[in-house]
């Protein structure tokens, strides 16, 4: 009969990054919420080879302080919750300290990142959960995050990877729908240098459209609802385009 022990650290990471990390666009997902969170208001996300050998996540928000860089990636560090009581008021959309963990514990990560009232940004390095350098670097204020080679340290997750333009095509889903449900954020996309998406953030559901899906759809019928016409219970916003203006492919929602 097998006895029964306790794993390792460096085990037990790995299984609890299966659980966050599943794909090249689970990685940018939980970048992104992180930017968002931040109070970016421009964000910018670059992949090559389908986000697989490299994913970078540039944004404008209020940065790390340096010496809550090491920490930031720690499971369960975070910045959103200092108490049991703050679950039930969580107006974030990460909270659990996990997607950094996560992310550092089957790639190569390399953190860039500055606050207001620091003269000085940082540059941050962890590969595999094992931390590598830390440096003084010059850098705008805001958090860029360059992480390469998912899944290099378990190779066994990456036979269950789609091909390069599959796993890019769903990290562009998911950015389109980002844009389209912050247009107070100016997103980019790069994809293999090329640009794919770009929104204008001036917090116009239209501008948004239009980045997104082009001047045919933001042409169509406008916004709703209008002005005056609310009512009593749900409220539902949004825009709509006649049926010939869909996009073949496009997933429902």
């Amino acid at each position: 009969m097998a006895r029964i022990h306790l794993l390792d650290r460096q085990t037990a990471e790995l299984i609890a990054a299966g659980e966050v990390i599943e794909r090249p666009s689970s990685v940018v997902k939980e970048l992104v919420e992180n930017a968002i969170d931040s109070g970016a208001t421009a964000i910018t996300v670059e992949i090559q080879n389908g986000g697989v050998r490299f994913i970078r996540v540039t944004d404008n928000g209020c940065g790390i302080l340096r010496e809550d860089v090491p920490t930031a990636f720690l499971r369960h560090a975070t910045s959103k919750v200092r108490a049991q009581e703050d679950l039930y008021q969580i107006g974030t959309l990460g909270f659990r300290g996990e997607a950094l963990a996560s992310i550092c514990a089957v790639s190569r990560v390399e953190l860039l990142t500055r606050t207001k009232g620091e003269p000085l940004g940082s540059r941050y390095e962890i590969a595999g959960g094992v931390e590598g350098r830390m440096e003084d670097a010059g850098c705008p204020v805001g958090t860029t995050i360059l992480v390469r080679d998912l899944f290099y340290n378990v190779p066994a997750r990456m036979k269950f990877l789609k091909k390069d333009s599959t796993e890019g095509n769903a990290i562009a889903t998911l950015l389109d729908r980002l844009a389209l449900s912050h247009p107070e954020i100016a997103f980019k996309f790069l994809r293999e240098g090329q640009r794919k998406l770009q929104t204008p953030g001036d917090g116009s559901l239209l501008s948004a459209v239009h980045g997104v899906y082009g001047g045919d759809f933001s042409g169509g019928p406008p916004p709703f609802p209008q002005p005056g016409r609310g009512g009593a219970g749900l409220y539902l916003s949004g825009a709509g385009a006649a049926y010939p203006l869909c996009r073949a492919g496009d997933p429902p929602g």
